[in-house]
């Protein structure tokens, strides 16, 4: 509390020694607590969570792919053994963001990185080119967030592909039709 009454200073967010995966206390000898979840929900009979109406919705302009980046999500999150922990909510904000970004390159391509001013005009930097740096942005956060919850749950170190790292590959994708 600062001299005028006000809540300033403190620790800075972020500030401090960043925590160990599970997997690297595990392997160093270190006393890793494992979080059990014996009262947790048990999710049966459907391997990913209904997909809500709004990730299918039908769009004006480009495609909605949402509804695809989520079922890869969840099947990657799954595979980890982390599907239960990590939020429905996350991993839908994550596919709505993904597949928004996606519709913004699309439209980068398709209309080009200038605009004309509604005013004056004069050309002007679209706006679909700081839409689709917000959304990619928006993305990342998000991201790291899920893979936060995986490497410090995970036990064994894991390796392969994560559904960010196919993220181009899906607007390629896109912009061929398949």
């Amino acid at each position: 509390m600062a001299k005028d009454g006000t809540a300033r200073g403190g620790a800075r967010m972020g500030a401090g020694r960043k925590t160990k995966a599970l997997a690297e206390k595990i392997s160093e000898g270190q006393a890793a607590t494992v979080m059990e979840f014996t009262d947790a929900a048990q999710f049966q009979g459907e391997d990913i969570p209904p997909i809500k109406d709004y990730l299918k919705a039908r769009q004006k302009v480009g495609s909605l792919c949402a509804e695809e980046v989520y079922n890869e999500t969840w099947k990657w999150l799954k595979e980890r053994g982390c599907a239960a922990i990590v939020n429905v909510q996350l991993v839908e904000q994550y596919a709505m963001s993904v597949s928004r970004w996606i519709q913004c390159e699309e439209c980068i391509s398709e209309y080009g990185f200038l605009a004309k001013h509604p005013t004056t005009g004069a050309a002007c930097a679209s706006p679909y080119v700081a839409m689709a740096q917000q959304y990619m942005k928006q993305t990342n956060q998000i991201w790291y967030q899920i893979f936060q919850v995986v490497k410090e749950n995970c036990s064994v170190d894991f390796q392969g592909a994560t559904p960010q790292d196919d993220v181009m590959e899906r607007l390629l994708r896109t912009r061929r039709g398949v």
